[in-house]
């Protein structure tokens, strides 16, 4: 019988390294298929994702909800699970927390995207948004490229409080950002994971400026200002997470951007080529590979994970 893992155990068999390098080893994989996701629309504004994929040793599906309305109660905003398979006996291996997964394959794909495009992966970082993603995003970059020091900008002043205290925790040093733009040009790392209602970054970005915006996933959802997606065209460099982005990217859709001209994460790791000059902007829209990625390194036990 599948075990069925709650969060925390879900979060034990996807530690950060290990699930980063399992994210890149994906893209190089020539087994991988990934069919188009179904996305229906439920309640007003909601939907439920139907994502699956399979390798040559696994196959599973992600089965989750999108519930804006939900924000600010105590009903999660992302709920579901990642059913992972046996591909050679069709065995059901292990039913993983669907939130978590989503949770750490987007903040590791944004660590995978910096390590290979940041210009300066020093720091300090911005987060933007102060919620899952704001803490997930600041616990891979501290683990995977050692970034110490954060500045956290939220509309909610407890929730960006509460990260800080989070940050200061885990022996990091972190302070309140009240403005995000102002902050940003003291900052080479940057991350914008709102729930996208609006545009909360202006600020044109320093030249070795790396900003993943991830927040954003269909063409009505914005976070970036359309000044600023234009200004990395134009003046540095804009890599989206997968080909999919090219009609879900609303940053970019809604700034006249041809998304189909930029590369993919994958595109840059196949060619082994990382240079480039200039501001980068990492365009995350989310895609099931990241969750089979997660998949392989959950189902290989927590003994290896």
């Amino acid at each position: 019988m599948a075990a069925t893992l709650d969060a925390g155990q879900t979060a034990a068999r996807l530690p950060w390294p290990a699930l980063v390098d399992e994210i890149e080893a994906l893209l190089r994989d020539a087994s991988v298929r990934i069919p188009e996701r179904i996305v229906m629309p439920t309640a007003p504004g909601a939907v439920l994702f139907v994502m699956p994929g399979c390798d040559a040793r696994v196959a599973m599906t992600k089965l989750i909800s999108f519930t804006p309305a939900n924000v600010g109660t105590a009903t999660p905003t992302i709920q579901g699970d990642v059913t992972v398979f046996d591909v050679a006996s069709g065995t059901r291996r292990v039913i993983l927390d669907g939130p978590t997964v989503t949770a750490r394959r987007t903040a590791a794909v944004s660590a995978l995207g910096a390590r290979w495009l940041a210009p300066n992966t020093a720091g300090p970082m911005l987060i933007v948004g102060a919620g899952v993603q704001g803490r997930a995003h600041l616990e891979v970059f501290a683990q995977v490229l050692g970034v110490s020091r954060f500045f956290i900008a939220s509309r909610s002043a407890a929730s960006a409080r509460a990260l800080v205290d989070h940050a200061q925790a885990l022996g990091l040093q972190a302070e309140l950002a009240p403005d995000a733009d102002a902050a940003l040009a003291g900052c080479p790392l940057a991350v914008t994971c709102t729930p996208a209602s609006g545009v909360v970054l202006r600020a044109l970005p320093r030249p070795d400026a790396f900003i993943a915006a991830v927040g954003a996933f269909t063409p009505q959802m914005v976070e970036l200002a359309p000044a600023l997606c234009r200004h990395m065209a134009d003046r540095g460099r804009i890599v989206v997470d997968t080909r999919e982005a090219e009609h879900e990217a609303g940053d970019l859709l809604q700034a006249g951007i041809d998304v189909a001209a930029c590369p993919s994460l994958g595109d840059v790791v196949r060619a082994g080529q990382p240079g480039g000059r200039g501001p980068v902007l990492f365009k995350s829209c989310g895609w099931a590979g990241w969750d089979l990625a997660a998949a392989r390194l959950a189902a290989r036990g927590p003994e290896k994970a």
